[in-house]
């Protein structure tokens, strides 16, 4: 597969880049090794770039460095919510990928759920619980029967599953409610669908091929994504011609559908073998490590890793966001 994604512009056209990366999220450490990847990429390149962690000073680090243009690689709150677009914004310098209105409802997973479902877009039935309100056996046990037998709980506004769990219990339930309240005031219960998991990244408008995942683990956990050596990838994913363009389209309508832009990746599950395709969440700054699955996307079609972060520096001009 050939890609129509050309890169124009000279190095010297994107002036001082800083690779924003760290920051104090609970996905701290990829985000720390997607940014020294992506700072390596640039750099190869002959772009001016310096990496800039956002624990200390970020407002010193981008003026006593005179930066004139940032890629954001943070991932999680503060980097991916929409408060470090809102900050660069204020300050007049570009940034990569979406908005700050896209990058706060796409972090946001029940928003995110209740957007689809106004716009006709599948998605697995689900329901929520705020921190504070009453939840023990009588609500565990009316939402097993509301959604179903094995239900997923989850943070509304964390990634890399982090505070993620499957249960099956009302019991188990109660506790996995619990363990997702550390991370959020507001958890996310989705009803558990057993499928194969795909992903579509977005490039500047475009779709790239779908990837699916397999791995041993009950789903595509942290443990998965980051240091398990058994999960496997597969790009092209399997489907066939029209299924690729369904579950393309769809994610295309979904990235849109929350006003994101620039570049991201939109995460699938299909209900059984021969399913629909159900959405479970869009990432405005996905993963971009050895192991992630924009690179893997970008590879199929003859775009290298180099020339990703190039794409993807691009999208912080206004005419390519």
């Amino acid at each position: 597969m050939n890609s129509n994604l050309k890169l124009t512009r000279k190095p010297s056209d994107y002036g001082k880049v800083a690779v924003l990366l760290g920051g104090n999220s609970a996905e701290r450490d990829i985000s720390l090794l997607s940014g020294e990847a992506i700072y390596n990429g640039l750099k190869t390149s002959g772009i001016e770039v310096i990496k800039i962690d956002t624990q200390k000073s970020l407002y010193d680090q981008l003026v006593n460095n005179k930066i004139e243009r940032v890629f954001i690689a943070l991932h999680g709150r503060d980097g991916e919510d929409g408060v470090v677009q809102g900050f660069l914004q204020t300050l007049g310098i570009p940034f990569t990928g979406s908005s700050v209105a896209s990058a706060a409802l796409s972090m946001n997973k029940l928003l995110s759920k209740q957007v689809w479902q106004q716009m006709g877009i599948p998605t697995s039935r689900f329901a929520h619980v705020t921190r504070g309100d009453k939840f023990e056996q009588v609500e565990a046990r009316r939402l097993f029967a509301k959604l179903g037998p094995i239900l997923f709980v989850k943070p509304v506004k964390e990634g890399s599953s982090v505070g993620m769990s499957k249960v099956k219990t009302a019991q188990e339930l109660i506790e996995a409610v619990k363990l997702a309240h550390q991370y959020d005031k507001h958890v996310l219960i989705e009803s558990f669908i057993s499928g194969k998991e795909y992903t579509v990244s977005v490039l500047k408008g475009e779709t790239l091929p779908s990837i699916s995942m397999v791995t041993p683990h009950d789903f595509y956990d942290y443990e998965a994504k980051y240091h398990s050596d058994k999960t496997e990838y597969f790009c092209p994913s399997g489907l066939t011609d029209k299924e690729e363009l369904e579950l393309q389209d769809l994610a295309a309508r979904a990235f849109d559908a929350l006003g994101c832009g620039g570049w991201g990746r939109v995460d699938f599950i299909r209900d059984g073998d021969l399913g629909e395709f159900l959405i479970l969440e869009a990432n405005t700054v996905p993963g971009m490590t050895e192991s992630s699955l924009v690179p893997k996307a970008a590879k199929v079609i003859g775009i290298d890793f180099n020339e990703l972060v190039l794409h993807i520096l691009d999208t912080s001009f206004n005419d390519e966001a």
